[in-house]
């Protein structure tokens, strides 16, 4: 299969590509505030973090990949994000029976539209890290789409480690029957992971048929690593959950470690890192 070109109107926009690195730093202040705040602020500060990672992950995708790219990565997560978390809040598949809060905005069919614009903030940069370490131990083709989307439905479901309980602990969120749970992750029904495993290899496995092309991934990358690191501060110095940091914090580190040391070899080693950014997705015949 061939890779597809990119047009003159599709083309990475380089005069824009100072948009996403304020993206970054705005994303990163408002998450420092976020343990310090409470009540109506937090909620608000909630909302606004979410808006400003997607925006984030969005114009990186717009600058680096061109606008049909982005337009097409935010339509695909947005809208299965959207049904998949239809179908969890009125049957409870795949996730387990639970219900949304009125804290999050505007809801249809009982979803909080903020829902899959979270979705949508995450899958971006885990997109890149899946398909870098896939790379790295697989050959084009087959295999290394199914290593992509493997390692991708492992990333969401680390991050979804600190997500959960940071939500609950505000009821954004609530589980009918949250038992039983995983060791050190309490309140949250150990199911729940297995239908994220699910959830997000379907979609990574969607995402992953948009073509790849060679971009500097330092946003995206700072925006998962800032999620690794916060995830395992806020828990342990801020909302007294030591067992969440320690297992989210290893999970995460699982693929974060060696995303951001395949990142960092790759870009002292030019040849190496035009390697790793062939089309990934496509299956050569």
């Amino acid at each position: 299969m061939s890779h597809p070109t990119q047009s003159s109107q599709d083309r990475p926009a380089t005069r824009t590509s100072w948009i996403p690195w304020v993206g970054l730093v705005a994303t990163i202040g408002l998450q420092i505030l976020w343990p310090l705040s409470s009540g109506q602020p937090r909620i608000a500060l909630t909302i606004t973090t979410v808006i400003v990672f997607a925006a984030t992950s969005v114009s990186h995708a717009w600058v680096t990949h061109g606008a049909g790219w982005a337009m097409a990565y935010l339509g695909i997560t947005f809208g299965f994000a959207f049904a998949l978390e239809a179908v969890g809040t009125n049957s409870g598949f795949p996730f387990g029976a639970y219900e949304y809060g009125d804290m999050l905005g505007v809801r249809v069919t009982d979803v909080p539209l903020l829902i899959p614009l979270a979705w949508a903030m995450t899958a971006y940069p885990v997109l890149l890290l899946s398909r870098r370490i896939a790379q790295s131990f697989t050959s084009a083709g087959v295999i290394r789409y199914v290593a992509t989307t493997a390692v991708g439905a492992f990333a969401m479901t680390t991050w979804d480690l600190f997500l959960d309980p940071q939500m609950v602990s505000q009821d954004y969120w609530v589980w009918r029957d949250p038992s039983p749970a995983l060791p050190g992750i309490e309140g949250i029904p150990a199911g729940n992971y297995l239908g994220w495993l699910v959830g997000s290899a379907i979609l990574i496995a969607l995402l992953n048929s948009l073509p790849t092309r060679i971009a500097d991934e330092r946003v995206p990358a700072a925006l998962w690593t800032w999620t690794w690191v916060g995830g395992i501060i806020s828990n342990a110095f801020f909302f007294g959950r030591p067992s969440v940091a320690v297992v989210g914090g290893i999970a995460m580190g699982l693929v974060t470690v060696p995303y951001l040391y395949l990142l960092t070899r790759d870009r002292r080693t030019p040849t190496s890192s035009q390697a790793a950014d062939q089309p990934l997705a496509q299956v050569d015949q």
